[in-house]
């Protein structure tokens, strides 16, 4: 694992929210620390409500983790495009975030420690 990267067990209960629905909410939620970055919470999948979640396209590499598919969020009232992603096949060092999700926060999301 690239020395500025640490992952561990996030402490607690962690939500996520999207348009007023509850996506997910998980006790075995991972927090991983790269660098200056803010901490981003990652969700495994088998917490999340995955039917309001729809693939896209769009790919980004990062070569300290490898590369990144993500999702839209639909909801009754809107999609959020891109706001979730998953490193599907992490590099080694970074193997705990298989099967994990991250959310990009905004007005629409909400990830919190509840």
């Amino acid at each position: 694992m690239a020395d500025h990267i640490t992952i561990r067990k996030a402490d607690g209960t962690w939500s996520v929210r999207a348009g007023g629905a509850v996506l997910g909410e998980s006790t075995n939620a991972l927090e991983l620390s790269e660098g200056d970055y803010p901490p981003v919470i990652y969700f495994p999948r088998s917490d999340i409500a995955m039917a309001f979640l729809d693939k896209t396209d769009k790919v980004t590499h990062c070569p300290h983790k490898g590369d990144a598919s993500y999702f839209s969020v639909v909801t009754k009232s809107q999609t959020l495009e891109n706001t979730v992603w998953s490193y599907e096949a992490p590099k080694e060092g970074v193997a705990r975030i298989k099967d994990h999700l991250a959310f990009y926060t905004s007005e629409g999301v909400a990830v919190e420690k509840i």
